[in-house]
C-alpha cells in the first residue's frame, strides 16, 4: 500500500541542530525592543524629547546598544500620530507584562494615558 518513511523528517525538533535557538525571554526582550523603538519613532515625530528619551533608554536596555534615532517624517497629524503611539504602547504592554518588565510596562502604561488624554484634548476642540 504505502511504502514507510526511509529518511528524517526536516519538521522535527533535532535540539542539536548547529543554530543559535533563542529562549523565549530573548523573544520577548527581542519583541519589547522592536514596540518601544516604534514607540521612539513616533514620539520623535510628535516632539516630545523627554519621553523619547526615556524610551531610548529602556530600548538601549533590552538591545545593549543605543537606538537608531527616527530622522524622517511622515506628514501625519497629531492626531493620527497619538492615535498610532497608543496603539504602539499597547502592544509594548501586553508584552512587558508576559515578560515581566516592570519598568517597560510602567513606561508603556504612561505613555498609552499620554496619547489618550492627547487624543480627548483634540477631540474637545
Amino acid at each position: 500500500m504505502y511504502e514507510p518513511i526511509r529518511t528524517k523528517s526536516v519538521h522535527g525538533m533535532d535540539r542539536g541542530a548547529d543554530y543559535p535557538h533563542r529562549s523565549r525571554e530573548e523573544e520577548l526582550d527581542i519583541q519589547l525592543a522592536g514596540h518601544l523603538a516604534a514607540l521612539l519613532a513616533v514620539t520623535d515625530e510628535l516632539g516630545d524629547a523627554g519621553a523619547a528619551e526615556r524610551i531610548a533608554g529602556q530600548v538601549a536596555r533590552l538591545r545593549g546598544a543605543p537606538p537608531v534615532r527616527h530622522t524622517g517624517l511622515t506628514d501625519a497629524g497629531a492626531g493620527v500620530l497619538h492615535r498610532r503611539a497608543y496603539d504602539i504602547a499597547g502592544r509594548a504592554l501586553v508584552v512587558a507584562a508576559s515578560r515581566a518588565d516592570t519598568a517597560a510596562a510602567i513606561l508603556a502604561a504612561e505613555r498609552m494615558d499620554a496619547h489618550s488624554a492627547a487624543l480627548e484634548l483634540a477631540s474637545a476642540h
